[in-house]
């Protein structure tokens, strides 16, 4: 199943195209850290059809130190959202947002660690949509429940403890902007740097301009350029597990493979045992004390 689906493309399976009969499910993720009115964007204008996903309240269980701003939700109760959602088992799923894929990614590696392999990315987002000249609607919608049965564990993912010494036999990508893994600004955690070993490489670095994806080799020689070794194991982390999906999501459609660190550095800052450093290397010019 590939990771992206196009805006024509989308369109002619919502016309009912592409010989298929499998239902397709259109989600919207809008979300963007320090703007919580993803569900007012949605209101104003989204994809026809599309149904909107709370990230902070469906994709996401409360924040707690130990497991940090946005951990996981328990399964059942994934699966009750994506029943909400309208998801059927054997339909197809669409996910987008206005940001690049950055939040949408998140619902497609939850749906795929869920078992469900038949999602997509829409290259893009919204702004593709837009750019093919495709109309939207306004207000919202109320799908009838779905049957979908979802599951756990189908994508490859890492904790706190593997995450400490990952840098000394794997890569570890940190897929945060640049500033913040150097440690100049923290916006949202409460100690700034990265987790030592890790590499920067911001989710920006994954997309063109208008918002779409590099073409699979430019992501290959990116991935390389950071460290990407076949038969050297790879993951990634970002701030607290949302963008760094993105990443994976990149790695898989360059034809590579990640696994992802879903406390991601709120999770890790938190606890005092675990060391965070600053700089531009992996390893720190200094350790971080704030």
């Amino acid at each position: 199943m590939d990771t992206l689906i196009d805006a024509a493309a989308l369109k002619d399976l919502l016309d009912g195209g592409q010989g298929t009969a499998r239902r397709t499910v259109v989600l919207d993720v809008r979300w963007a850290l320090g703007d919580p009115h993803g569900h007012d964007h949605y209101l104003r204008g989204h994809i026809p059809g599309a149904v909107f996903v709370d990230l902070a309240t469906e994709l996401a269980g409360p924040a707690e130190p130990r497991r940090g701003r946005h951990p996981l939700p328990p399964p059942e109760r994934f699966q009750e959202s994506a029943r909400s959602w309208g998801i059927n088992d054997g339909d197809v799923v669409v996910a987008y947002d206005d940001s690049g894929n950055m939040a949408a990614a998140r619902l497609w590696w939850m749906l795929r660690n869920a078992g469900f392999p038949a999602v997509h990315l829409l290259d893009g987002g919204l702004a593709g949509w837009r750019a093919a000249g495709f109309d939207l609607a306004a207000g919202s919608e109320q799908p009838a429940a779905g049957n979908v049965t979802l599951s756990g564990g189908a994508m490859p993912a890492i904790d706190a403890g593997q995450a400490a010494s990952w840098g000394e036999h794997g890569l570890l990508l940190d897929a945060r902007a640049g500033e913040r893994y150097r440690g100049e600004i923290e916006p949202v955690d409460p100690r700034a740097g990265h987790i030592p070993g890790a590499v920067s490489a911001p989710t920006t670095g994954n997309l063109r301009p208008d918002g779409r994806f590099l073409a699979p080799a430019k992501l290959r020689e990116r991935f390389e350029r950071l460290g990407y070794r076949t038969g050297v194991p790879t993951a990634v982390y970002c701030g607290s597990g949302v963008t760094a999906a993105h990443e994976i999501a990149a790695l898989e459609i360059a034809g590579l493979s990640g696994a992802l660190y879903p406390g991601s550095f709120s999770e890790w800052c938190h606890s005092a045992s675990n060391a965070v450093v600053t700089g531009a290397s992996p390893y720190g010019e200094d350790p971080a004390t704030s």
